[in-house]
């Protein structure tokens, strides 16, 4: 279940198909290395939800909202110490309200599993200056985006 693209701005276009197919209460985890465009794919996600702010990297608060139909919330996970920290964050508050994107997610993935929560995985690998290969891994949710997408 891979992607590849050849830009920055392709790899915005398959966020956005993405952001258009998400519904209240879909989490999405993000990982890739530094520079490996998650922001710049959550900016496509964002587009796809409807949302026109510029999206930036939450890395100095934890949690960006952006407005829409259904709320984007943003959190970038790489400076929590414990997963448990994630319920400190109020997530669960943020859930039920709408579509959580988790930067550098995988710290939190096994507890997210452990605790019932389903989940999109989805890694970024930077083959190139421009180039990405965009892996939704394959969890039930991600099965089913993959399908979504492959219409």
């Amino acid at each position: 279940m891979e992607f590849k693209t050849n830009s920055k701005a392709e790899t915005m276009e398959l966020g956005k198909k993405i952001g258009a197919l998400l519904k209240s209460g879909d989490i999405l985890i993000l990982e890739g290395d530094l520079g490996a465009g998650k922001t710049t794919f959550t900016q496509g996600i964002a587009q796809g939800m409807g949302i026109n702010d510029y999206v930036k990297s939450p890395t100095f608060t934890y949690v960006m909202e952006y407005r829409g139909k259904i709320p984007l919330y943003h959190f970038d996970l790489y400076r929590l110490k414990d997963p448990e920290e994630l319920y400190d964050l109020g997530f669960e508050d943020f859930l039920y309200q709408g579509v959580l994107v988790m930067e550098w997610g995988s710290m939190v993935e096994k507890m997210l599993a452990e605790d019932g929560f389903d989940y999109i995985k989805i890694s970024l690998l930077k083959t190139g200056e421009n180039t990405r290969i965009i892996h939704i891994e394959d969890t039930p949710k991600g099965q089913g985006l993959y399908k979504e997408l492959s219409l």
